[in-house]
């Protein structure tokens, strides 16, 4: 039985699947890497950008270049990664996504039970006492102070913040009990987010790896199937669901 056979044949097994979603999901979508919305970007440090300390800095210049973020994701579509994901989602008592995206992409495509690990550009909050406001639309300069005295930023986990403690106690907790993991468009360097499927899945359960190229997920693989997520999922997802080839006893 060759790597996707197996893989559809545990999917069609299991109660319980956890996903792992990164960049390369997004990129399928037309959507620019982290330093690729405008090339003006790439003459400003990282941590200009995306840490506490760059705001504290010049908030304008920081707002400035998610605003174009938030623009980039507007523009662009979930792929049909995005939708076989959602689709999965609809077979499993125990189904839990994560990802490292903060382009809201998967909720758009129609995933629920979703966990954004490092935030999302919908929302700005207070970085004084954590109020919220929508973004509808750019965040002007003017709109960046808070009347508590404090300012508004993305409600993004930058550089050197830890992830939200809840949303981490639910993702290591879905991914240790998961019987399989899927993890999809990530090279497993960021950390702790890779730990949830290069060390937090409980030893037994079956690990599947979608990606084009090999990755530090890899060895930890099960199954590898390589490609794009928008051309494999659909596929994996239409096996699964018996509308494609036979993938073994169920």
């Amino acid at each position: 039985m060759g790597d996707f056979e197996e893989a559809c044949a545990r999917l069609r097994r299991t109660d319980s699947l956890f996903v792992l979603t990164g960049s390369g999901i997004s990129q399928e979508s037309g959507l620019p890497t982290f330093r690729g919305v405008n090339g003006l970007w790439r003459t400003h440090r990282v941590e200009e950008l995306a840490s506490p300390q760059g705001f504290a800095r010049d908030p304008v210049l920081v707002w400035t270049w998610y605003n174009e973020r938030r623009a980039a994701h507007r523009d662009v579509q979930p792929n049909a990664g995005h939708v076989a994901i959602a689709q999965l989602e609809e077979r499993y008592a125990d189904f839990t996504l994560a990802t490292q995206n903060v382009d809201s992409l998967h909720l758009r495509a129609g995933s629920k039970n979703v966990l954004e690990l490092h935030g999302h550009l919908r929302e700005a909050r207070c970085d004084r006492c954590g109020a919220r406001r929508p973004l509808e639309g750019a965040l002007q300069p003017d709109e960046i102070g808070h009347t508590c005295g404090g300012r508004f930023r993305p409600d993004i986990v930058w550089f050197g913040e830890p992830l939200p403690e809840n949303i981490w106690a639910r993702a290591a907790a879905a991914a240790a009990r998961a019987e399989v993991v899927l993890v999809v468009g990530t090279s497993g360097v960021v950390e702790p987010a890779a730990s949830l499927a290069t060390r937090a899945p409980r030893r037994e359960a079956f690990v599947i790896e979608v990606n084009p190229e090999e990755t530090a997920i890899t060895p930890r693989a099960d199954a590898i199937l390589r490609g794009p997520a928008a051309t494999v999922l659909p596929r994996l997802y239409e096996t699964v669901a018996g509308r494609g080839v036979s993938c073994g006893p169920t």
